[in-house]
């Protein structure tokens, strides 16, 4: 549902990452998933102009800072205002960095990646593992972000903290592998 969290909790190997794969058209599947009305195909992503995702190791171009690197998105998104740059780099607290990403920590990169995730105002956001290997203080910024984020879209985490999944989400949908 709209403005809700969504936890996918499970093991290592469970299927939370393939999953989220199939959401996004990534892998074949069978069955049916609809994202906001527009059915999913498998190798067909028209209905990902509905998704932001963060993979659990996003990638950047190093020698952009957060802003530039944002800018460079909305070049590409064709749709994003100036305000909107600066909505997301506050919301994530990466305004006014002036270090270039390949200086980042990786909570810092995991922010700015949930910031290019949000910039085109996604119905839906989906983030894999995005508290993975992150200290205690990454890992409560990040979970700060996401109840923010829950106020303009829908997010589906997913997680093996089964805690964090409790803290944060509506709901949760457990995988399990039973073989």
């Amino acid at each position: 549902e709209e403005r809700e969290i969504i936890a996918f909790v499970g093991a290592n190997g469970a299927g939370k990452t393939t999953l989220m794969k199939c959401i996004l058209g990534f892998l074949p599947f069978k069955g049916d998933i609809t994202v906001a009305d527009e059915k999913v195909q498998f190798g067909e992503t028209a209905s990902n102009r509905h998704i932001g995702y963060l993979p659990d190791v996003p990638q950047f171009y190093a020698f952009y800072t957060a802003k530039q690197y944002l800018k460079m998105c909305q070049k590409v998104s064709g749709n994003v205002t100036d305000e909107r740059v600066d909505e997301m780099l506050k919301l994530v607290g990466l305004e006014n960095r002036p270090e270039k990403i390949q200086q980042y920590s990786r909570g810092m990169k995991q922010r700015l990646g949930i910031a290019q995730a949000l910039l085109h105002k996604p119905k839906l956001l989906i983030c894999d593992e995005p508290t993975s290997a992150l200290d205690p203080e990454g890992r409560e910024q990040i979970l700060k972000i996401l109840q923010e984020a829950k106020k303009e879209t829908a997010i589906l985490f997913s997680t093996h903290i089964l805690s964090e999944a409790e803290r944060i989400s509506n709901r949760m949908i457990i995988l399990h592998d039973r073989e």
